[in-house]
């Protein structure tokens, strides 16, 4: 049975990166909608906003709300929470900091994503480029913690880290120029 939950459990992390990689990409699309002339601008906000709260309502939350409660359960069943308290299970510990931080990352994407719905475009579409790419850091470092486990260096975790969120920095600068041209 704990095969099939964490199985489940994999599932649903997935469909809820799948619903944070998407989010934000709706934000930038709604917001760049405001450029437009004013009958094309509100026909496509109206269709944004039902796409965002389709993906919001329908799939990030539970996705959210089952890979919390499948995670809870395969960490008690597996019996990985003993582990925590000794030297074998830092990485458990720092993976359980960076998904109580990626819990974070989510309510702030409620937040942009309520305050579109009013209307309320408080981010650019470069601020938004942006926040879209914390996720991907996240499931990066995650994944790498949950797979090698105490075979990751945390020195060449972070030196890793900072190279890719240097890349897409940059990716994203050059994305910038490219569309300005």
């Amino acid at each position: 049975m704990y095969n099939y939950i964490k199985a489940l459990h994999i599932i649903f992390v997935v469909t809820w990166f799948a619903g944070m990689f998407y989010m934000p990409r709706l934000f930038i699309y709604n917001t760049e909608a405001n450029e437009k002339k004013m009958e094309i601008k509100n026909a496509l906000q109206t269709q944004y906003k039902i796409m965002m709260k389709r993906l919001w309502y329908g799939i990030t939350w539970p996705s959210a709300i089952l890979t919390m409660f499948l995670g809870v359960t395969v960490l008690v069943k597996g019996n990985w929470y003993k582990l925590i308290l000794y030297p074998s299970g830092k990485w458990l510990f720092i993976k359980l900091i960076l998904v109580i931080l990626l819990y974070l990352y989510h309510f702030s994407l409620h937040k942009i994503f309520k305050l579109q719905l009013n209307n309320c475009f408080k981010y650019s579409t470069q601020q938004l480029r942006i926040w879209n790419e914390v996720a991907t850091i996240y499931l990066i470092a995650i994944v790498m913690l949950a797979t090698v486990k105490d075979g990751f260096s945390f020195i060449w975790g972070i030196i890793g880290l900072l190279l890719l969120i240097s890349v897409l920095m940059l990716a994203i600068r050059v994305y910038k120029s490219i569309r300005q041209k």
